[in-house]
């Protein structure tokens, strides 16, 4: 286990008691947020999830990235397999005092990661084809849903970081976008759970981007945003995850 998951101070809440069962990193991170009104959003989340919102208003947010070291706790990384880009489309949640995120989808290039995500984690993964590739303007990220359980999805965008990274200070906007500890989910059966995860506190950057994600919104049913994003980039996150526990 990399060093940095031993930090657990920054946590709002104690690391879960039981075994983690998955490891993997998360390299050159865009996170492309916006404000929107709660009335716009609430219709595509699910009714068992309670929205969180900051100043009054709730967030959407975008965030491509490449997926390393992926592995089950007791195997290694497969060559091949446990490296991949991955596209989240999310919001924030909250469910006993546990802030969390809920993922109106979440893209990604490993069949094998998108059918085992389905299968234990209850999470909205699909299928596509995406490219991820780091030139002297930035990377420049690609991305093409081709399963047909999601509604046609592109998604392009070229980023870099443009500053110093910081830690998200308590009680700001930053730390309500990341600093969050678990993963919420909703079955086919209506049933809620969460997934609990550690990883270190992030560390943020200012970006630059150019992108283009109506169609990625869309397919979400969330209307695109009037407001220019808010742009952070990070450099790597290591984390651990549990197994989905139900939420009563």
């Amino acid at each position: 286990m990399h060093s940095s998951l031993t930090e657990t101070a920054h946590r709002p809440y104690a690391v879960p008691k039981g075994r983690w069962v998955m490891e993997q990193s998360w390299h050159d991170l865009l996170f492309a947020h916006w404000p929107l009104p709660v009335s716009a959003i609430r219709a595509a989340v699910p009714e068992q999830l309670p929205l969180d919102t900051f100043d009054g208003r709730a967030w959407v947010g975008v965030v491509p990235f490449r997926v390393r070291g992926l592995r089950a706790r007791w195997l290694p990384a497969i060559r091949g397999l446990s490296d991949f880009p991955e596209l989240n489309v999310r919001t924030y949640v909250t469910i006993g005092g546990k802030p969390g995120v809920y993922f109106f989808s979440l893209d990604a290039a490993s069949p094998l990661a998108v059918l085992g995500a389905r299968a234990a984690f209850h999470l909205n993964y699909f299928n596509a084809l995406m490219s991820m590739v780091r030139g002297p303007d930035g990377i420049t990220y690609l991305s093409r849903r081709t399963d047909r359980r999601g509604q046609p999805a592109d998604f392009s965008a070229r980023y870099r970081p443009d500053g110093k990274g910081v830690r998200a200070q308590p009680n700001s906007l930053e730390h309500f976008l990341v600093e969050r500890y678990c993963l919420y989910a909703v079955s086919a059966a209506a049933r809620v759970y969460r997934l609990d995860i550690h990883h270190g506190p992030w560390l943020l950057q200012p970006a630059q981007a150019q992108l283009d994600a109506d169609m990625l919104l869309a397919a979400s049913r969330i209307p695109a945003p009037a407001d220019e994003p808010l742009l952070h980039f990070s450099p790597v996150q290591e984390m651990i995850g549990w197994l989905p526990e139900r939420v009563r």
